[in-house]
């Protein structure tokens, strides 16, 4: 008894799909051949050549398929600003490891581009810079099987400090999305970029509040529909701006024009300071409540901390500590100011001590 098909399991819109047009094998053919004495020959009908896009288009239109194409960098945008103009500098590094006083940079990519600050979209040329360094040691195993990179690759190679000058000259704010790891490297290498204001896409917007399902920037592209070869300086700084560029999810629709895209809110967010907690001499008993509010232990410094965003957030964090970590006794925390300049730098903040 022939049992019919699952509805999940029907593939009838494939049927509108182009076909790839093939010769039939040859063996087949000389199989035809001989048999064709007292046979008509039928003429083949003629295939749709295939056409990836259109195979894309319909696949999308199904409701159980999504579909992913490769981030094809965008190097020149449209429009004018209609409003002021901030000028970015969106930055990646491949390196030999995750120690930035021991280990070295193997590449550098930027990416120079203007913003209107209205539309939070960029405007006009995109400048890329991309260059491999010779280390001067070997690349680790693990590091290779990541970026692809080789000895033999960056041998001789070192970057051209001129360009990056250039690259660097008149930037209001350098972007990269993990800040943390890439700017001490960079520092390091560069001493300039110490003078220049950074921001994390990573650490310093909230993406899940924004709609988004997680902070990655792999996971973000995939969201959009798009996929790139990861862990290539170049092609994550692409991936960061169309990642940053694109339109907030619904959630956002109701919000000013100039905070519809994660770049114009990270850039309003550039110039505001953040402020590291230190939760000095807290008692040990306390230690499950200041890990469930997202404190990290400190090992070098034997204290939990953590990083509050504005002034509003670190009121209402001392009055919690007063309350529900030091029960109301005398006590006194370390508040570290830091601002675009310092943020995300080995440099420390403005660190003060605040009685409780």
């Amino acid at each position: 008894m022939t049992q019919a098909p699952h509805p999940q399991l029907g593939f009838a819109f494939l049927a509108d799909l182009p076909t790839l047009d093939l010769d039939p094998p040859k063996s087949k053919q000389r199989s035809a051949k001989a048999g064709s004495k007292n046979v008509a020959a039928v003429a083949p009908q003629a295939a749709a050549p295939m056409d990836a896009d259109a195979m894309a288009r319909a696949l999308e239109a199904h409701p159980d398929y999504k579909v992913l194409r490769r981030l094809q960098p965008c190097l020149q945008w449209p429009g004018v600003a209609k409003g002021g103009v901030k000028t970015i500098l969106v930055l990646d590094t491949e390196t030999t490891g995750l120690d930035s006083a021991k280990e070295k940079i193997i590449e550098l990519a930027m990416l120079r581009v203007e913003v209107d600050m209205a539309t939070g979209l960029p405007v006009g040329q995109v400048l890329v810079y991309d260059e491999l360094e010779d280390p001067g040691k070997p690349i680790p195993p693990e590091v290779v099987a990541i970026t692809g990179i080789r000895d033999a690759d960056v041998a001789g190679k070192k970057l051209d400090e001129a360009r990056v000058a250039a690259m660097m000259d008149g930037v209001d704010v350098v972007i990269a999305h993990n800040a943390a790891f890439d700017r001490p490297f960079v520092e390091s290498r560069l001493p300039a970029f110490a003078g220049l204001p950074w921001a994390c896409s990573f650490a310093d917007l909230d993406w899940k509040g924004m709609g988004r399902g997680s902070a990655k920037l792999e996971s973000l592209a995939q969201e959009l529909g798009l996929f790139y070869d990861a862990h290539r300086a170049e092609m994550d700084c692409h991936a960061l701006l169309a990642v940053l560029t694109a339109p907030l999810p619904s959630t956002h629709s109701e919000a000013p024009e100039s905070l519809r895209t994660g770049l114009s809110a990270l850039l309003q967010a550039a110039g505001k300071p953040v402020f590291r907690v230190s939760a000095t001499n807290s008692p040990f008993e306390a230690k499950d409540l200041l890990k469930a509010r997202n404190y990290r232990w400190n090992a070098d410094q034997r204290v939990w901390a953590t990083r509050l965003s504005d002034e509003t957030a670190l009121r209402a964090e001392l009055q919690w500590l007063r309350e529900q970590v030091y029960g109301g006794r005398h006590a006194a925390v370390q508040i570290e100011t830091m601002d675009s300049l310092n943020k995300y730098s080995s440099r420390s903040g403005q660190t003060v001590h605040q009685q409780l």
